[in-house]
C-alpha cells in the first residue's frame, strides 16, 4: 500500500522510465561540424577506439519519471505509472522513487523484459541519446481521480494505450492533463492522438518538435502556438533553448482570443554542465505550480528556475529543487524576470 490513498494524489505521471548512462566524450577525440544548416553533428572516425572521459549512470529518469520527482520535491503528493524489468536496473529504479517520496504502486514489474537502458553521448554541454523502449504490455491501472495527470514518452507499441487514457480522461472531466509528447507519440501523428490533444489542459514541446507535430516549415513562434492550440490544448508552451519559452493561454477565464507570453531563462550562476532534463524541469515545474494553485504567469516564473538548476548537474534529476529552494531563487530573481505579453 502506498503512503497515500489512491484518491489523494495531486499528481500522477504516466510514461516510460529508464536508466541513463552518461558517456562523456573526450573533446580531443570528437569534433562538431555544421551539416549545411541541418544542425551540429558529432563526428568520429569509423573503426577507431574512441577515448571517453567518464561515465555516470543515473537510474529512474525519463520525461514522466522526472516530472513525478519534480512534483514530489515541490510538495505535491505524487505517484508514477510505469514499467520495469525484474533485473537490477528495475530494483534500482524502484528504490529511487521510494527515496523521492513518489508512490510506486502503479509501477509494474515484468519478468523476462529488461528495464529500459539508454546511452547518452555527452559532448561539451549537449547530448545525443541512443534510445530503446522495451515492448511493455501497457494498461492503465486503477489510479482513482488525481488532480493532475502528467503524460509523456512511451514506446512505439503504445498506440492503443493512448485510447485507453483518452477513455479515462473523458470519463473523469475534473482531472487535468499535462501532455509532453515523446519521440513515438510525435511519430503517431496528431490525428491518431487527437483525443489526447483535445483533452489537454497544458501542452509542452520545444520549437523543433512543434514544427514536426504540425508538419510546418514556418518557424514563426506565434503561428506555431496557434497551430498547436487549434488541436485543443487550453495552454500551449513552446521552449526555444537559450532563447526562453513562449506560451499561449486560451483558458476561458481570459476571454476571447487568450494571451501570449514570452518567459526568459533564469540567469545561470555559471555555464551549464549539460542540458539533459532542462525541458522536463520546465514543463513539470510549470505543471506542479499550477497544481499548487498558482496562475499561469506565476507558474512560468517557477519553470526556468528548475531548468537552471538541473543543467548545473549530471542527469535530469539531481538538480531538481525543493519548493523552499526554488522560492529562494525567485526572491533573488532580476527585476525583469517575469512573463511578458507578446
Amino acid at each position: 500500500m502506498s503512503i497515500f490513498s489512491r484518491k489523494e494524489y495531486d499528481f500522477i505521471a504516466i510514461g516510460d522510465t529508464v536508466t541513463d548512462a552518461f558517456i562523456r566524450l573526450n573533446i580531443a577525440s570528437a569534433h562538431v561540424e555544421l551539416d549545411h544548416g541541418s544542425g551540429r553533428e558529432i563526428c568520429m572516425r569509423f573503426g577507431d577506439k574512441i577515448p571517453y572521459d567518464e561515465v555516470h549512470v543515473v537510474a529512474g529518469v525519463g520525461n514522466a519519471a522526472n516530472a513525478a520527482v519534480s512534483a514530489s520535491r515541490l510538495g505535491l503528493k505524487a505517484a508514477f505509472v510505469s514499467h520495469v524489468g525484474d533485473d537490477e536496473q528495475g530494483k534500482e529504479i524502484l528504490d529511487v522513487f521510494k527515496k523521492e517520496g513518489v508512490a510506486g504502486d502503479f509501477i509494474k514489474i515484468h519478468k523476462g523484459i529488461p528495464t529500459n537502458y539508454h546511452y547518452v553521448l555527452w559532448y561539451k554541454d549537449e547530448r545525443t541519446i541512443l534510445i530503446k523502449h522495451q515492448q511493455y504490455p501497457y494498461k492503465l491501472p486503477d489510479i482513482g481521480e488525481p488532480k493532475w495527470i502528467y503524460f509523456s514518452s512511451l514506446g512505439e507499441n503504445s498506440l492503443e494505450f493512448h485510447e485507453e487514457i483518452a477513455d479515462y480522461l473523458e470519463a473523469h472531466p475534473d482531472v487535468k492533463l499535462a501532455f509532453q509528447p515523446g519521440t513515438f507519440q510525435m511519430k503517431f501523428g496528431k490525428e491518431k492522438l487527437k483525443r489526447i490533444y483535445a483533452r489537454t489542459d497544458v501542452f509542452f514541446c520545444n520549437k523543433e518538435e512543434a514544427q514536426r507535430i504540425l508538419g510546418a516549415d514556418d518557424g514563426d513562434i506565434k503561428n506555431l502556438l496557434e497551430g498547436l492550440s487549434a488541436l485543443g490544448p487550453k495552454i500551449v508552451a513552446i521552449t526555444d533553448g537559450v532563447k526562453g519559452a513562449y506560451v499561449f493561454d486560451t483558458s476561458t477565464a481570459l476571454g476571447e482570443g487568450g494571451k501570449m507570453y514570452f518567459m526568459p531563462l533564469y540567469p545561470d550562476p555559471k555555464p551549464p554542465l549539460q542540458r539533459t532534463g532542462a525541458g522536463d524541469a520546465f514543463s513539470s515545474t510549470v505543471t506542479a505550480a499550477l497544481g499548487l494553485g498558482k496562475n499561469i504567469q506565476e507558474a512560468l516564473r517557477w519553470g526556468p528556475v528548475n531548468s537552471m538548476s538541473v543543467v548545473q548537474g549530471i542527469g535530469a534529476r539531481a538538480g531538481l529543487l525543493s519548493r523552499e529552494r526554488l522560492e529562494e531563487y525567485l526572491v533573488k530573481a532580476p527585476v525583469d524576470y517575469s512573463p511578458k505579453e507578446i
